[in-house]
């Protein structure tokens, strides 16, 4: 039986006369129809918001995380059906897509126990000033297509523990698993609280200038970034920022390279290198660089192979849309008419043996230009420049980069070497001797271009509330 998917409007169903398809990247498999919201769907989703916010702002953050328990429970029960959907809409392997699932599963719970509390700012024998949190109105949440389910659940479980109202717009590239999430969640929250909606990027523009639409929270690219945060600014809503990242890795001389080779190897080529804080330039010192470049291939070479059954144990994937795989192919041809140095893989034809699917074989490529388009520009996917350098300065300079500040890493048994040059880093997040990945109870931000404001841990659920000063004399 074909799975069907709707919008979600005030706990309604409702279907479109405009649909659109998916196709799967693991096999180039056209997927299920999708019904693509309307103005007035929009229209309506945002008057149910606003009418459930009435009631919902005024809940209690007791009741708020007896919901998040319950939503968790949900996914849980549901964990198969909508693993399945992950993967093919993604091409994720199995496992891949179980983890997108249950960090989904994780991040409810996480959020069930944390939550803003009130707090005293100031006292004196005249006054005490005590800060509240109240919530903004209604969320709308822009997420993006490579980890569809954990990150469109991120700003919806921040959204709910604040009190706020909640529409989502997944990618249109991945929209049936969290649109499957939010039909399969209705009952728990008043109607009007949690809805979905399929579309484009004319309905993120349409999100962005609604009156109604209290804050934006996106992910996506530096440029729609930019023109998300105008198109915020003519009603002054709050916004938050998840741009790319480019994100520098450093690897010192001393650094243990039997566990240094392959947390790089995972940085860089987990789910295709489609992670916003992958390892993406990788700065290995002159001393231990040959050593490192060719333990680091014979590591690809074992553990990042195109698996074409998504069955198999694996966490690598195809591109997940044919837009990024024309991207990342472009990248790599533009390294082969300048003759870099690919050392590994360098083929732009689909790497299955059916010749079917957005896949492209892992590529390194040794020492290309500083200038070259594979350092500048954010590759997201399967392609890792491997620099050398040999003076700390220098390769700071060259790791903070205007356009990368998410995310980067920094590899050294000498830990107050490691913390010292971390703390140079111009970078919302810096992992030390461990590949980059974000935590739920850690603030996520990005400097420069990669981010304005940040999400996760309480420090997050700042952005999803004003924060009101009472001020009591004694």
């Amino acid at each position: 039986m074909q799975p069907q998917f709707f919008n979600v409007i005030n706990d309604e169903l409702r279907g479109s006369e405009k649909s659109h398809t998916v196709t799967n990247p693991r096999t180039e498999d056209e997927l299920w129809a999708c019904p693509v919201a309307t103005n007035e769907d929009f229209e309506d989703a945002v008057a149910a918001a606003q009418k459930a916010f009435l009631t919902w702002g005024k809940s209690t953050v007791a009741e708020r995380q007896t919901t998040l328990v319950k939503m968790a429970e949900v996914i849980k029960e549901h964990a198969g059906e909508l693993a399945d959907i992950l993967s093919k809409e993604t091409g994720k392997s199995a496992i891949l897509a179980g983890i997108d699932v249950q960090a989904s599963i994780a991040q409810c719970l996480y959020y069930s126990k944390t939550a803003l509390e009130d707090e005293v700012q100031y006292e004196d024998e005249h006054q005490r000033v005590v800060a509240t949190h109240v919530p903004l109105g209604v969320v709308a949440a822009i997420a993006p297509w490579n980890f569809p389910m954990i990150l469109s659940n991120l700003k919806v479980v921040s959204s709910l523990i604040t009190g706020n109202c909640v529409i989502v717009k997944p990618s249109p590239f991945t929209p049936y698993a969290v649109m499957k999430w939010c039909e399969l969640s209705r009952g728990i929250l008043p109607p009007g609280v949690f809805q979905v909606l399929n579309g484009g990027a004319d309905l993120g523009a349409l999100m962005t200038l609604h009156p109604g639409i209290a804050k934006i929270s996106f992910t996506g690219t530096i440029a729609t970034g930019k023109r998300v945060m105008a198109a915020c600014a003519k009603t002054l809503k709050k916004v938050t920022l998840e741009l790319a990242g480019n994100d520098a890795c450093i690897v010192c001389p001393d650094a243990d390279l039997d566990k240094t080779i392959p947390s790089v190897a995972s940085g860089g080529f987990f789910n295709a290198g489609q992670v916003c804080v992958a390892s993406k330039r990788i700065y290995v010192h002159e001393s231990i660089y040959d050593e490192f470049l060719d333990r680091l291939v014979a590591e690809v070479e074992k553990s990042y192979s195109v698996q074409e059954d998504a069955n198999a144990p694996s966490v690598f994937g195809p591109l997940d849309n044919k837009m990024q795989f024309d991207v990342v192919k472009g990248i790599i041809e533009d390294c082969r008419t300048n003759g870099y140095n690919i050392v590994k893989g360098g083929s732009t034809a689909t790497a299955s043996k059916t010749g079917k699917g957005f896949w492209l074989e892992p590529t390194i490529v040794s020492k290309p230009p500083e200038d070259s388009w594979l350092v500048k520009e954010e590759q997201f996917g399967p392609i890792l420049p491997i620099l050398s350098w040999s003076d700390e300065d220098d390769v700071i300079r060259r790791s903070n980069l205007a356009n990368a500040g998410l995310g980067a890493s920094v590899y050294s048994k000498d830990l107050a070497q490691a913390e010292r040059i971390a703390r140079r880093l111009e970078s919302g997040s810096v992992w030390i001797n461990q590949f980059e990945r974000p935590n739920f109870g850690a603030f996520f931000g990005g400097m420069k271009d990669s981010g304005f404001g940040g999400e996760m841990g309480k420090q997050g659920l700042l952005s999803y509330s004003y924060t009101q000063a009472l001020h009591f004399p004694k």
